[in-house]
């Protein structure tokens, strides 16, 4: 999808209490506990029910690397979803999320003042309703310009405004973005 949906992934990844298990055989044989049978367990993957079955018994050990890519994804989507769930909704309900972005900030201002966008690195931490906006939108299958605006708007009244202290009528655009990264 996009920089701030990539962005989540990674924190939602980091949230993880315990590794998945490293090897094949230990990750066909989690994904077997989840899904039940090789049959379904063939069908996520895309692969054939005999495949599924070598995997398990050892007697394949390296998949190719697409296949390889597939199991890791699936095995990572199972994993620890009830951590991954907590941890989400403890940022929407008391702790927020931390946004780290460099990226281009322009904005609209008063008369008299500079609004020439530029670059700037930034750290903030955004409040509890800007995460819970933000994991909604990604829920609904939010594009990544939804996202994008749920985070400037944020940025916009934390960081330039200051919760509403300073800046009154700034609007901040959040355009060129070099990097983003999300924790919670």
């Amino acid at each position: 999808m996009g920089d701030i949906d990539d962005a989540l992934d990674r924190a939602d990844r980091e949230a993880f209490t315990r590794e998945p298990p490293k090897t094949l055989k230990g990750r066909i044989n989690f994904l077997m506990k989840q899904l039940k049978t090789t049959r379904a367990v063939a069908a996520e993957l895309g692969i054939t029910q005999r495949s599924v079955e070598r995997y398990r018994k050892g007697d394949r050990k390296t998949p190719p690397t697409a296949i390889a890519a597939r199991i890791d994804t699936a095995v990572r989507a199972r994993w620890q979803p009830v951590v991954r769930g907590r941890r989400r909704k403890q940022a929407a309900a008391s702790t927020g999320i931390t946004v780290e972005t460099r990226a281009r900030f322009g904005y609209t201002a008063p008369v008299g003042t500079t609004d020439d966008g530029r670059m700037r690195r930034l750290t903030v931490h955004l409040p509890p309703e800007y995460a819970q906006r933000l994991f909604d939108a990604r829920a609904q299958g939010g594009s990544d310009q939804q996202m994008r605006a749920i985070v400037a708007e944020g940025l916009q009244e934390i960081y330039f405004k200051d919760g509403g202290t300073r800046a009154t009528g700034l609007e901040v655009e959040f355009t060129d973005i070099d990097y983003f990264d999300v924790s919670f």
